[in-house]
């Protein structure tokens, strides 16, 4: 039989969990109207934004400011390449390096997208405090060691790819 405190831990954990549940749902539910209103991923939407937000990048700044690998940048933009969303372009004295620019099209996406552009739990995980921020990540990290979380692959992957399923 369960002590008074146990069955309290495992009602907390039972909240935690539907929390958890309402976050995952919300995010599906906004890349599925992204998907819907503009006809790409959520992860297509947030790189063309960053794109147009700042033209001439290169494609490890675009990794570095959606937090990916740099390979799945690439194929990101490879899919929007070849949408004629992006364009790349080397006009550097340095011809290795590339510079991204959206295009017409692109632009245009991005200006009647669904907001935010970034996902929602991006935008939500900003607007937090500094002080709560470290305190989820501290509990996440937490979480993370005790379901023995080894593989930080998933990390480095765009979240649109990781809920939606095809």
């Amino acid at each position: 039989m369960k002590t008074a405190r146990e069955s309290g831990l495992r009602e907390n954990s039972l909240e935690v969990l539907k929390k958890f549940r309402q976050i995952v749902s919300s995010a599906q539910q906004h890349f599925r109207h992204i998907e819907d209103q503009c006809g790409l991923s959520g992860a297509q939407l947030w790189a063309l934004r960053e794109v147009a937000g700042n033209p001439g990048q290169r494609v490890s700044d675009l990794a570095r400011a959606m937090s990916l690998h740099l390979s799945t940048a690439s194929n990101l933009l490879d899919k929007l390449a070849r949408r004629n969303l992006v364009r790349r372009e080397r006009n550097d004295p340095d011809q290795r390096i590339v510079r991204l620019f959206p295009t017409d099209e692109g632009a245009r996406i991005v200006a009647s997208a669904p907001q935010p552009a970034r996902g929602v739990l991006p935008e939500a995980l900003d607007r937090l405090p500094d002080e709560v921020l470290d305190e989820l990540n501290r509990g996440l990290a937490r979480l993370l060691d005790e379901i023995g979380a080894s593989n930080g692959e998933a990390a480095m992957k765009p979240l649109s790819d990781l809920i939606t399923s095809d």
